[in-house]
């Protein structure tokens, strides 16, 4: 019988992977150094100036074309300058203020009162968000609750909590308490529902159950949501606050943004009214820029959600 010698096909074929296996090397490290040049890339930050004319530069823009359809509106006369007063007049108002120096102590009462506030609400409110997020009788009995609350005016807990409470601070807490729980635990149970069954398994398997499990894993996976909970939140504590403040008027609580408001409406100021939106609303986007979109881009950041240059 003849012998087939099959020593040349077997090295036709070791040639054949191995030039497979280098090709696949290749492909390997060549998509490896597009990543990380794609990293160098996102890593790179922009001048300052880059950064002033991509952020401040278009709110600056509006603010300015604002203030010019203020002035076009008060020049053309289109109604009487009783209700309608100049920007100089507001801005005269809010020197008046300045001088009296009790500019910053109305600011600083308001933004005490929401803040406060608010860190309150979070420890009242992320509990109830994980019992109701996570069992599910009380979800059924409780969930449709806290929609409801969130729905619900803010300002229709003043007249209820100012019997209960009296005008005092306890009233003001308990409206903000009132307006605000119900955001930040809807906002929990959110994010909760958007976490993956996997990160839970693999929790329970290393151990992390209970309150160790909700700490490490679950709000953590839920963060995203939970963040925009928090946002609502510190939007429905600063607007109940005021509610408050504008309703509720005595002595022992001192001069808010809110309390200021009415006095100046009473007054029949429409500079002063007009003075008291404005730092009502600047308080409102200080905070939002301060705190909660510094913590949102980090968040979004180490999820990979966002450049790293951003």
């Amino acid at each position: 019988m003849a012998s087939t010698d099959t020593t040349p096909v077997l090295d036709k074929n070791d040639r054949n992977d191995k030039h497979d296996r280098n090709d696949r090397a290749a492909d390997t490290a060549g998509v490896g150094a597009g990543l990380d040049a794609l990293d160098a890339v996102t890593a790179q930050r922009g001048s300052l100036g880059e950064a002033l004319r991509s952020k401040a530069l278009p709110p600056l823009i509006g603010v300015l074309v604002v203030l010019a359809l203020w002035q076009g509106a008060y020049s053309l006369e289109l109604t009487s300058s009783y209700k309608l007063p100049s920007p100089a007049d507001v801005w005269r108002s809010a020197q008046d203020l300045w001088y009296q120096g009790t500019l910053f102590s109305i600011i600083w009462t308001s933004v005490w009162r929401g803040l406060s506030g608010f860190l309150l609400a979070v420890v009242i409110g992320t509990p109830i968000g994980l019992v109701v997020a996570r069992i599910r009788p009380v979800r059924t009995a409780i969930g449709p609750v806290l929609q409801g609350l969130q729905s619900l005016p803010s300002v229709a807990w003043v007249p209820a909590a100012v019997i209960w409470l009296g005008i005092n601070d306890s009233m003001m807490y308990a409206v903000i308490l009132l307006g605000a729980v119900p955001s930040i635990a809807n906002g929990l149970v959110a994010g909760i529902d958007q976490v993956p069954p996997l990160f839970l398994r693999a929790g329970r398997t290393l151990g992390a159950t209970g309150l160790t499990g909700a700490r490490h894993v679950l709000i953590p996976a839920a963060l995203p949501g939970y963040l925009a909970g928090l946002k609502q939140g510190w939007a429905f504590s600063w607007r109940s606050l005021m509610a408050a403040e504008l309703v509720a008027s005595s002595p022992d609580l001192g001069r808010g943004l809110g309390r200021f408001l009415e006095d100046q409406r009473e007054f029949s100021d429409m500079s002063g009214v007009l003075l008291g939106i404005i730092l009502i609303l600047f308080v409102g986007i200080a905070i939002e820029l301060l705190v909660f979109t510094p913590v949102e881009r980090r968040v979004l950041r180490n999820r990979g959600l966002l450049a790293t240059g951003k």
